[in-house]
């Protein structure tokens, strides 16, 4: 098998890593064997996702772009990851415009540049149980799930992908790496989830770390952050304006409440440039 010479930028939001490839050009296939020998830290380029910047999909679309978890599995959102897709387009030419629309399999967003930091319009977090989709007899404001072996309180939201948020006491102690894994696989959530694990410093900040379906915990997780201040808005923990802060940095997320899109905001970089074979 002849394989095909792709260029690739590293690039990173907060320490959520991603390799980053122009696909607009021509369709590029990643395999889920290939994505995971890309992904790894070791032997391959290393990140936490592979995103694929495409051609628009519909009119009023700048782009499209897909998400490859270090996994090899596909998802349909990426906080972090727009914001580098929309620095990468800017930077590699592909567009002159401050202000971009892109969309993925599941979500569009609005992505506007200004300067170090880049903006995004997210829309309005979904707290529908089937849009996760989550497993519950009725919607509410939380849920409780036995999760190996201990009752587990949560909220739920769609931010494009699937999120379950907790609130715990302090971040440095929370069980990411038990309670983490066991929650997203746990079978309320037939596609899995992504686990926010918050702490409410106060209404205008929080702390966070995530465990992503695909990935397990990462430095930062940009629709995590966004999902966690709308969980917490909904039970009037938080203000309008959060600061979050995540291991690898702070994302500024404003959500004025129902009815209204949440917008984030935070740096996207370029790491390095290089060259990889699919």
């Amino acid at each position: 098998m002849v394989r095909m010479r792709l260029r690739f930028t590293k690039m990173q939001g907060l320490g959520n890593d991603f390799v980053v490839i122009d696909a607009t050009g021509k369709p590029v296939s990643v395999p889920p064997e290939r994505a995971r020998a890309i992904a790894d830290r070791r032997y391959g380029i290393g990140c936490d996702q592979i995103l694929l910047v495409e051609p628009s999909p519909a009119d009023g679309i700048d782009f499209g772009y897909r998400i490859i978890n270090a996994d090899g599995s596909d998802v349909g959102q990426c906080g972090n990851g727009v914001r580098c897709v929309a620095r990468f387009v800017r930077d590699k030419g592909l567009s002159g415009k401050d202000r971009l629309r892109f969309a993925t399999r599941t979500a569009q967003m609005e992505v506007t540049l200004d300067g170090e930091q880049v903006r995004v319009d997210m829309g309005e977090p979904v707290f529908a149980p089937a849009a996760l989709p989550f497993v519950a007899l009725a919607p509410a404001a939380s849920y409780t799930l036995d999760v190996a072996g201990q009752a587990v309180r949560f909220g739920i939201c769609s931010m494009g992908n699937p999120h379950a948020v907790i609130a715990v006491e302090d971040v440095d102690q929370a069980p990411v790496h038990t309670l983490g894994p066991a929650l997203e696989a746990h079978a309320a959530f037939p596609e899995r989830v992504n686990v926010g694990f918050a702490q409410v410093v106060s209404g205008g900040q929080l702390r966070l770390r995530v465990w992503e379906r695909g990935a397990g915990e990462t430095l930062a997780c940009g629709s995590g952050a966004c999902a966690a201040v709308a969980v917490l808005r909904q039970w009037g923990r938080v203000d309008a304006q959060v600061e979050v802060a995540l291991p690898g940095g702070s994302l500024d997320i404003t959500w004025p409440g129902v009815g209204q899109p949440l917008v984030m905001a935070g740096p996207a970089v370029v790491s390095f440039e290089g060259e990889t074979s699919l």
